[in-house]
């Protein structure tokens, strides 16, 4: 069949009511959606600030909040709690020595409730509020007022307050001097570990004749008087640490085949000392070791110190247990042989010019050979200087109450230290300095003018005869002193151990322990036998 010409052909019927309707529909919805949207980020902007603005509020008076401020300020709740927590504690004192026993544990309560709200504030970090503390106040107010209405008033405060605090002072003093005599002994006791090694090198030098031989030989040595060479002395009857001394001065130096060490010990412990440095090897350095028993120069008629040891006044005073003396005066030390040897150097060693001299208790760290080329400016005695500090002053130590030394000696001049010293010999004889030390050594025979130790007379004895050498030459207190600078410990030529805590004893100071062990060796079986011993 034909089809009809497009002209005549029916319409067809177009559905546009369907799609204008779903178009209307998702237009609504759409509208209903970003209304929501809209409505609740508005709700944000406005909650969202409040909450950020107390919260960096908070932060701040945390932040802000200093509690130490707080309990200073006059205005604050914290500082009247911590005034009348300070008041009550007084009040419980007298309470219980009143037998009101109640209103002490009352008193004892409401401190505690005080300390707690206390360091809770501190915790947090925000004042103490006015509903916190207002019934700890009142409270301990009724309290305190109570004490006081029961004849605890100021005076009665006062005067007790007084006695605890004399008693507590007296309590303190007697800690003081108990710790000042415990740390006496400690430092005068001998580790059992040293009179080990003592022990087993005097039996070494009584069985090994050869040993004996060497050190006969070596007595007659040209090196002992070649004023060419260095020459060094130490008076100790410490083996290990006169050991460190040698070790740490030959490992330091750049010609240790040029140096000569003169050790003087006690008749006890001159074996162990003779046989340790015969049986070592202290690259090539020449080690010469005598018995001051052996020095019959050194007697009654010449020396005053040998006349004080036999003297029954001093003999009590230093070994006695007299109260009226302090229990640092009473150190044998200062009265001993070996201690008071150094103001005999040109007569121990008479074809010497010029000497250093070293205690056992320090250790070298860098080379001392340019010691001997210093120019002393015609004084007998280079060492440094002590007197930065006020109490290392002349006054300190002498009594110039006494005529005799207001007489010759200035109060204000300046200490200085014993332990590393270059003497010249040739100087010190012409000054005669030994006949000086004799003289004020006779002068404090009654122990008016010092008290104590070889360091007073040395300044009397070297008076206008010593010249300041450069501070790191010598650095001291590492027996005492915990807090010496690392800096000035490095730059030192010698640390000196001077004080109670020696590096060998059982209470070093452990940081700088290590600076005198590295040169012990450890590895020697007499040294690991009798550390375990």
């Amino acid at each position: 069949m034909r089809r009809r010409a497009t002209d005549y052909r029916r319409p067809v019927r177009r559905r546009f009511s369907y799609w204008i309707c779903a178009l209307l529909g998702v237009f609504v919805v759409a509208v209903l959606v970003l209304f929501v949207v809209h409505h609740n980020h508005n709700e944000d902007r406005v909650e969202h600030p409040v909450h950020e603005e107390d919260s960096r509020l908070e932060r701040d008076v945390h932040e802000k909040l200093n509690f130490t401020e707080e309990i200073l300020s006059a205005t604050s709740l914290s500082r009247q709690l911590a005034e009348q927590m300070t008041l009550a504690k007084a009040y419980v004192i007298i309470a219980k020595e009143h037998n009101n026993f109640y209103l002490a544990w009352e008193l004892s309560s409401k401190i505690r409730s005080c300390q707690l709200l206390l360091s809770k504030a501190a915790m947090r970090g925000s004042p103490i509020t006015l509903e916190e503390a207002e019934p700890i106040i009142s409270r301990l107010s009724s309290l305190i007022y109570k004490a006081q209405d029961a004849h605890y008033d100021i005076a009665t405060t006062i005067v007790t307050m007084k006695s605890h605090i004399q008693a507590l002072e007296e309590r303190a003093n007697a800690a003081t001097a108990q710790s000042t005599v415990f740390g006496q002994l400690v430092a005068e006791a001998f580790p059992k570990s040293l009179h080990c090694l003592i022990l087993k090198l005097s039996g070494d030098w009584l069985k090994r004749l050869p040993l004996q031989d060497l050190a006969n030989e070596q007595r007659n040595s040209p090196r002992l008087v070649d004023n060419n060479l260095y020459h060094f002395c130490v008076f100790s009857d410490n083996v290990l640490a006169t050991s460190v001394v040698v070790n740490s001065t030959i490992s330091n130096a750049d010609h240790s085949k040029q140096m000569v060490f003169h050790i003087v010990t006690n008749g006890v412990t001159y074996g162990a000392m003779q046989a340790w440095f015969l049986s070592n090897d202290f690259k090539g350095a020449m080690i010469e070791v005598q018995n001051i028993e052996e020095f019959s120069w050194l007697n009654v008629s010449y020396a005053p110190i040998v006349k004080q040891l036999l003297d029954a006044d001093s003999r009590a005073y230093y070994f006695g247990e007299n109260p009226d003396v302090e229990p640092r005066l009473r150190n044998p030390k200062y009265i001993a042989l070996l201690n008071h040897l150094r103001f005999y150097i040109p007569e121990i060693y008479p074809q010497l010019e010029k000497i250093v001299f070293l205690d056992d208790d320090v250790v070298v760290q860098k080379d001392l050979t340019p010691l001997f080329s210093l120019d002393l400016h015609g004084n007998v005695n280079g060492a440094v200087e002590t007197c930065l500090e006020a109490y290392h002053r002349y006054y300190k130590y002498l009594n110039f109450s006494n005529p005799i030394i207001r007489s010759k000696f200035d109060p204000q001049a300046c200490g200085w230290a014993f332990g590393m010293n270059v003497f010249d010999l040739v100087a010190w004889r012409k000054a005669n300095v030994t006949a000086r030390y004799h003289y004020w050594q006779e002068q404090n025979a009654d122990k008016t003018l010092w008290k104590l130790g070889t360091l007073p007379v040395g300044f009397l004895a070297f008076y206008g005869l010593t010249e300041p050498l450069d501070r790191r030459w010598h650095v001291l207190g590492l027996g005492y002193d915990l807090n010496i600078d690392n800096r000035l410990i490095e730059s030192a030529a010698v640390i000196h151990f001077n004080g109670n805590m020696k590096p060998w004893l059982k209470l070093p100071i452990g940081r700088y322990k290590p600076l005198w062990e590295r040169y012990i060796n450890l590895s020697h079986p007499y040294i690991q036998d009798c550390a375990t011993s």
